[in-house]
């Protein structure tokens, strides 16, 4: 049987976040593998209520972790790194990261209790490392995070580029630009597969660099009056020390707000990402000093309902408040499916008479590469085939078609559809079955489980418990029902649990025997009462919980 090498996406194609790769080398059936990115999507109150975070389904992966030589992190997002210190235990291999991820992926490990040490710090190429039948080095790209990486992956088979997220940012602020005559060099001898970036394949112009944001963002600083909060992604860090020297400059005392602000600058200092970020103060000590004089930073720039910006929009935040004639600058472009929660947060502050500026390209650009700069990569790497990543099914489909619109051949694979690139003409030749795992409190729950959809069921009907007790065979005293998220009265204008015991009691008093001896049939039964007396009383077919207490004498 002929060796193979398979490209197999488990989280991030068809969606984006919650990042996952496998390439595979070797007999099929019998590769040995690697994986890229272990990351996270974030949960909504409207789909997944109560769950705290969201990663890829490995259980395919787990079933074969004895042939996994190694897990690659391109860089320090949430949707790339989030995962790790969940899914590790589950896939127990050496984990590689550029100096800035590995730090952050050890303080994720070190909360969790894991073994740093699986952690291994490598050096950007020309560096590569050798793990099982491949070769892999981490090539500088421009992102919105320092040590941004794309992947070069040697194989027998032939190289795959794996561009992570990129942009083609020659001048990023923070973090290293984007090197075309590097990449010219990388592909010279011929590049099986560009695995590539699909975010903005529908932004029609060329992306803006990092650069462009400085100026207009100093100037708007220092034209303002009162207390200036400005909210953006924690992990932008050029961002951060963009508006940090703003501030300052504008004679402001910068204050970092939120647990993921402060970890990700302390982050980039000790690893020598940044040297000269402005002096901060403690938001303790920041009551001190005139509101005039006070520049925030703050985490929640999507309308996060835990993060500083959201804590500001109602009320205190650690002892600081905004008030009146201040301003709030949104230095972000808000993620489509973000923009309730990020509504809610303008309104709340617009009630306090706080200004609020948000939707401005001149102080924002993209950490992703727009279509002509996907097209150029596609002409700088000059690949046999083109492999969409990282976007809904749209983005992929779209990019696809403006490689092959400029000759290039490509394939789409979304997650679970696994793809064979050694050929001539890649191939689908894997479908495995992928879907979500939730984290619920402490406990990873499949997203099929039902736990999430039994919640979402009773917090839109409610719920009715209804408890009996029977003894040899007969109801001992009446049954009881209690509610949760139902109106206490319906149509009747009688209390509506007394309606439900009622009507629970009548048939209990007329049941047979033999219904009152099945549990099964006695719980069926009671459910199907209590379920179509609440739909016309109330209009609502809630959950309903049966207690069947039986009594021997």
């Amino acid at each position: 049987m002929s060796d193979r090498l398979l490209y197999l996406p488990l989280g991030g194609a068809g969606e984006i976040g919650m990042n996952c790769y496998v390439y595979g080398y070797g007999p099929a059936g019998n590769e040995r593998y690697i994986v890229v990115d272990l990351g996270v999507t974030f949960p909504s109150m409207d789909g997944t209520p109560g769950v705290d975070l969201i990663f890829a389904d490995v259980a395919w992966l787990e079933e074969r972790k004895d042939r996994i030589d190694g897990i690659f992190i391109t860089h320090a997002h949430e949707d790339h790194v989030g995962a790790v210190g969940h899914l590790w235990p589950r896939l127990q291999a050496p984990i590689y990261a550029r100096a800035f991820t590995a730090h952050l992926a050890r303080l994720k490990f070190e909360e969790h209790g894991h073994d740093e040490l699986q952690i291994k710090t490598v050096s950007a190429w020309p560096e590569q490392i050798k793990v099982g039948p491949f070769t892999v080095g981490f090539v500088p790209i421009s992102h919105s995070i320092p040590e941004s990486s794309a992947l070069v992956i040697d194989s027998p088979a032939g190289r795959v580029i794996h561009s992570g997220d990129f942009k083609t940012d020659e001048n990023p602020v923070v973090g290293e630009p984007f090197d075309r005559a590097l990449f010219e060099d990388i592909a010279k001898d011929g590049v099986k597969a560009l695995v590539c970036d699909s975010t903005n394949v529908f932004s029609p112009n060329p992306g803006r660099s990092e650069a462009d944001v400085i100026e207009p963002l100093s100037n708007l600083i220092a034209s303002l009056d009162g207390m200036v909060a400005a909210t953006t992604f924690a992990s932008n860090i050029a961002r951060v020390k963009t508006l940090a020297d703003a501030g300052s400059k504008a004679g402001r005392s910068v204050v970092l707000l939120g647990r993921a602000m402060r970890r990700m600058i302390t982050a980039a200092i000790e690893t020598g990402i940044i040297s000269d970020f402005p002096k901060t103060v403690s938001p303790e000590n920041a009551g001190d000093i005139p509101r005039e004089n006070l520049m925030l930073l703050t985490t929640g720039s999507q309308g996060e309902h835990r993060a500083a910006t959201a804590q500001l929009s109602r009320g205190k935040y650690l002892g600081l408040k905004m008030t009146e004639g201040d301003t709030l600058i949104f230095s972000s472009k808000t993620i489509p499916g973000n923009e309730v929660s990020v509504g809610r947060i303008l309104n709340a502050f617009s009630e306090m008479g706080v200004e609020t500026i948000s939707g401005r390209d001149d102080i924002h650009v993209s950490g992703h590469a727009n279509r002509p700069d996907l097209a150029m990569m596609h002409e700088i790497v000059k690949p046999q085939v083109v492999v969409p990543m990282h976007g809904e099914h749209r983005h992929l489909r779209e990019h696809a078609k403006l490689a092959e619109s400029n000759g290039f051949k490509a394939i789409v694979a979304p997650n679970g559809v696994g793809v064979d690139l050694s050929a001539a003409t890649p191939r689908v030749v894997e479908y495995v079955e992928t879907g979500r795992t939730y984290l619920d409190g402490k406990i990873q729950i499949g997203a099929m489980d039902g736990i999430v959809r039994d919640r979402i069921r009773m917090a839109l009907n409610g719920l009715v418990v209804a408890t009996v007790i029977v003894e040899d065979d007969e109801p001992l005293g009446d049954c009881w029902c209690e509610l949760r998220g139902l109106p206490e009265t319906g149509l009747s204008r009688a209390p509506l649990n007394e309606v439900l015991e009622e009507d629970v009691n009548q048939f209990l008093m007329r049941a047979k025997p033999k219904t009152l001896g099945d549990d099964d049939k006695l719980e069926e039964e009671m459910r199907r009462i209590i379920r179509r007396t609440t739909q016309e009383e109330v209009g609502k077919k809630p959950e309903v919980q049966i207690i069947i207490s039986r009594l021997s004498s």
